[in-house]
This record gives C-alpha cells, structure tokens and sequence, in this order.
C-alpha cells in the first residue's frame, strides 16, 4: 500500500508542476531567449547532457533558444600543452596571434560541436556557427593591451533568425571577424552573447557561469538589481574580476533592448527551466525598473 501511495505521488507531484509552468509557458512562448554556457560544466559528459535536455525542452514549448558558448577552460588546457603563456586584463584573456589560432580552433572546433552534438542526441535540431559565419560579428580591437580581442560593432543577426524560425536551434562560437583585413578576434563569451541579445532583442539573456551570481559585502547573492546598483557597486569594487564583463554585459545588452538579463549558477540542476518556468528564480537578475509580471522574474 505505501509503495502504491508513493507511486501515486509521483505523477501527481509532476502533474502539478506542469499545471503550475503554464503561466510561464505561455508568457515564454515565442520568445528569444539568449543562452551563455560556459564553465566547468561544459567539460562535464552529464552536465552537458543535462543543459542539452533544458535547451531542447526550451524549444519544444515554443521558447526559441539560442546559445552561445565560451570554453575558457578547454582553451587553457591546449594552450598549456603547447607551451602559451597565457594572461588575463580586466578579466579578459590577452591574445596575440598564436593565442587566437588556438581559440578558433578550440571554440569552432571542438567545443561547439560537441554541444551541437549533445543537443541534438537530445532530440533538437542544432546548428553550429561562429561569428565569422554571415559576418554576424564583425569587430574592432576592444583595447590594445588584450591584442586580438574584439568588441563588436556591426552585428548581422538575420541568420539567427532564419534558424530558430525554422525550428533549429543556433550554437555560436564567439570568435569573429575584424573590420580591416580580415583579421580573426577572439571575443569574450558574455561580450559575444550580449551582442547578440541585444541585437536581437531578446527577451532574456541568461549567463551561466560557475558562481552563483553578484554578491554584496558580505558575500550573499544578491537576487535582484537595478543598473544603477550594478554601477555603483562596481564603483566601489565590490563587483570585481570575471564578474566586471558579465554585469557590462548586462548594462550593454538593457540599453540595446533586451528585457532582462541574469547572471546564473549553470552548476544548478535545470538552471534555465528554473528561472523561465518557475517563480523561484535562481542567480541575480538584472533589470531596469518597469513593472514586472511574475514574483521573482519577469
């Protein structure tokens, strides 16, 4: 009799969550929502898999996904193995010429295919690009102590969108073209997703990373910011390191247009199902101050 109860349980607590998803459902259908992956999970077979089956349950309920990917530590493990020396400014990898043959070759090559691979042994349709790809992004040098690093200034989305309307979803690797010469540039993983996002206008931007988003003075999450508090507490240092590019991402990708961006633990299981579809949340949401629809997120 117990076993029976808890069998009965079971569906009935899954039936429930589905019932209580319906109003994020429906407020999600149709929209973009663009997807930074990238971390330590992404060396992860199971995590991989995981995030693989988020995205493709994204799609199936008519979200129309689209990722893009870093891949910081497969590109230390290469470099280290061929002896290049690598630096960060301002948490942004420098790279010289040598450094950005390796990126190209790490983040078209083998980090994209294996998430286009891992999605669509999910049951999607996934294809992978990069930035070059359509001159979707085509840069200039952001600062000249990073070397080959860009900042995107023309952005050519359009084949995104030919892809999520035809029902595949697009992986992009954040390598791009430069304006002269065409010179090769490494762009930063939430630089590369913010562009996009704002480019397209999308309802969210979500970056996974591997901390659980901005922390005040005593270290706690903080769940919910302003960009003014964004400024402020990058002003007085307490946003700091690696965490300076995300929230300039975020500031950036509000002013081009995007709803609402959040800085997420990836390391979390079902993380994007969890801030769509629930009104838990998780990480710390960046927005400007319209009126929200849903307790935690909107």
């Amino acid at each position: 009799m117990k076993k029976q109860l808890a069998m009965t349980r079971e569906p009935v607590a899954a039936a429930r969550t589905l019932s209580e998803a319906l109003p994020y459902l429906q407020r999600y259908a149709g929209a973009v929502v663009v997807v930074k992956f990238g971390g330590n999970a992404m060396g992860d077979a199971d995590a991989m898999a995981e995030f693989a089956r988020d995205i493709v349950l994204m799609r199936q309920v008519g979200v129309n996904p689209v990722v893009v990917h870093g891949g910081g530590p497969m590109i230390n493990d290469l470099l280290a193995k061929l002896g290049i020396r690598s630096e960060f400014v301002r948490g942004k990898r420098v790279t010289d010429k040598a450094t950005v043959e390796v990126v190209e070759m790490v983040l078209c090559g083998a980090v994209n295919k294996r998430i286009v691979q891992a999605i669509n042994d999910q049951g999607g349709r996934a294809v992978g690009i990069s930035g070059k790809d359509d001159d979707l992004m085509v840069c200039v040098a952001d600062d000249p102590d990073l070397g080959f690093v860009g900042r995107p200034v023309e952005m050519n989305v359009q084949v995104l969108r030919d892809l999520y309307n035809a029902g595949i979803i697009p992986v992009v690797a954040p390598v791009a073209t430069g304006v002269a010469d065409n010179e090769t540039f490494n762009v930063n993983g939430d630089t590369a997703a913010g562009a996009i996002a704002g480019a397209l206008k999308a309802d969210r931007l979500l970056l996974l990373t591997d901390v659980s988003g901005v922390k005040d003075e005593s270290g706690a999450v903080v769940t919910q910011l302003s960009p003014d508090q964004v400024r402020d507490m990058t002003a007085r240092g307490i946003i700091a390191g690696g965490m300076i590019p995300k929230t300039e991402t975020a500031l950036l990708a509000l002013e081009q247009g995007v709803r609402a961006v959040v800085i997420l633990d990836g390391r979390i299981p079902n993380a994007c199902l969890l801030e769509l579809f629930t009104d838990h949340g998780v990480g710390s949401l960046i927005r400007s101050t319209e009126p929200r629809i849903k307790p935690r997120g909107e």
